[in-house]
């Protein structure tokens, strides 16, 4: 089967990786000339475990290809996916639909015969409708069947999530576009994985419903949190004690500064806006989005309370740029508020993260020091804040890291340290969602 991928970032290009593993024959076409040329020299612009050499693998045997030519791209392909972004726009919160749009338009246009013409990128209830306007509207002559098949990857083991996922969800409308899917996905069926198939409208909503969830779960958990700083109680455990409980799960329990990323932050603000316009308010998603965005600054402020109450002058050290580990997507990243906020008031920050140095500096402000390494990021400096939790950070004994440091204080968002094994080197020490130091623990219920 020949497949069309459109887009050549992280969905398309990890989906199109892993259908041309599947014994596809796919085509990614990539209309951003520096992306396509890195592409096409076996450059992999993202970082994803696997993801070159899966990539390099299928390349060489001759599945997996690479162009910017719309009508090279689309010779004799059976099924196109739309994977281009689909971010907020400006303004109101909505996801910018104009390159969903603009890429229905040209495949009208380039199509020579029927195909399937799939949503891959994340769109709100209605796209797939519009899509199929916009093709009819430009090629009348058309045979050609829309369908929706929202991506369900995590970033750092997106390889894994769609070569073994949970569920696949398709929705169509013809059985004909059903079995141009069903067959595409027979690989699966050997492991048996679940396939939904659905109407195009649940499909698309069902993505946004279960990202939403899942923030929600992050939110509660943070909040929560707090709530155990407070009562001296310690999250871990109270995370542990409901995720076992079967109709909870353990997934998405894990305090820390709050979530980031591609998916979460867009599509909660997404699914906030679909249901003011659709009349029916999610007044939980909404309350989740403003506790999020406002939990970022509060982390800034507990490090600067965890210094005395002021920054100015002092030598920070940040660990972990990405807003999760095993990737280098700093969109929505917690350490940005955290890190403008500390520059702002007068800090000297010195970060490091394995993977994203690069993609980190336009986002950071003038003045931050980038250093060679984690060992390089701590030399000197007053205090230390965990934002990321990558393993190599945990392989630096408390004992090192001390006579590392000038200072003792240490931030840890992400409960990276034992707290006990760091508090007996010295340290003033804290964490997320575990009892406070007493010093802290006294400043933050007098501003309560």
């Amino acid at each position: 089967m020949r497949v069309t991928m459109i887009g050549g970032g992280y969905v398309g290009l990890v989906s199109g990786a892993c259908f041309a593993e599947f014994g596809m024959e796919v085509v990614v076409v990539e209309v951003d000339t520096r992306k396509l040329a890195a592409l096409q020299a076996g450059s992999i612009p993202i970082f994803e475990p696997g993801l070159d050499r899966l990539v390099a693998d299928n390349v060489a045997a001759g599945r997996l290809s690479f162009t910017g030519s719309m009508d090279e791209g689309l010779e004799n392909a059976e099924v196109v996916f739309i994977a281009v972004g689909t971010p907020t726009r400006r303004g109101d919160g909505h996801a910018d639909l104009s390159y969903v749009y603009q890429a229905a338009e040209q495949i009208a246009r380039k199509l020579k015969g029927y195909a399937v013409i799939v949503t891959k990128s994340t769109v709100p209830v209605g796209t797939g409708r519009r899509v199929a306007e916009i093709v009819r509207e430009t090629r009348p002559d058309l045979e050609f069947d829309v369908a929706s098949n929202p991506e369900f990857l995590r970033e750092g083991n997106a390889i894994g999530d769609f070569m073994r996922p949970d569920r696949v969800v398709i929705g169509v409308e013809s059985e004909r576009a059903e079995e141009v899917l069903r067959t595409l996905y027979r690989p699966l069926f050997l492991i048996e994985t679940p396939i939904i198939v659905t109407s195009i409208e649940t499909a698309e909503l069902t993505k946004y419903a279960a990202n939403s969830f899942l923030a929600m779960k992050v939110t509660f958990i943070n909040e929560v949190a707090d709530l155990c700083e407070r009562v001296g109680a310690d999250v871990h455990d109270v995370a542990r004690g409901m995720g076992l409980d079967g109709r909870i799960g353990r997934k998405f329990l894990h305090a820390g500064p709050g979530f980031g990323g591609s998916c979460f932050p867009k599509d909660t603000l997404a699914m906030a806006r679909i249901g003011q316009d659709a009349g029916a308010p999610q007044r939980l998603v909404e309350t989740v989005v403003a506790v999020n965005d406002s939990r970022k600054s509060i982390m800034a402020r507990r490090v600067i309370l965890a210094c005395g109450g002021s920054v100015r002058g002092k030598r920070i050290a940040v660990w972990g740029l990405t807003f999760k580990p095993e990737t280098d997507d700093m969109r929505d990243a917690p350490s940005i508020p955290i890190i403008s906020r500390l520059v702002e008031d007068g800090a000297e920050l010195h970060v490091f993260d394995p993977e994203g140095m690069e993609q980190a500096k336009p986002h950071l402000p003038p003045g931050v020091i980038y250093a060679k390494d984690a060992i390089d990021a701590v030399a000197d400096v007053d205090a230390l804040v965990v934002v990321t939790e990558w393993n190599v950070f945990r392989a630096i004994a408390p004992v090192r890291l001390k006579a590392l440091m000038r200072g003792n204080v240490i931030v840890d968002l992400r409960n990276v340290f034992d707290p006990a094994a760091m508090r007996a080197v010295g340290f003033n020490y804290g964490s997320i969602g575990r009892a406070l130091p007493p010093v802290e623990s006294q400043e933050k219920r007098g501003a309560a």
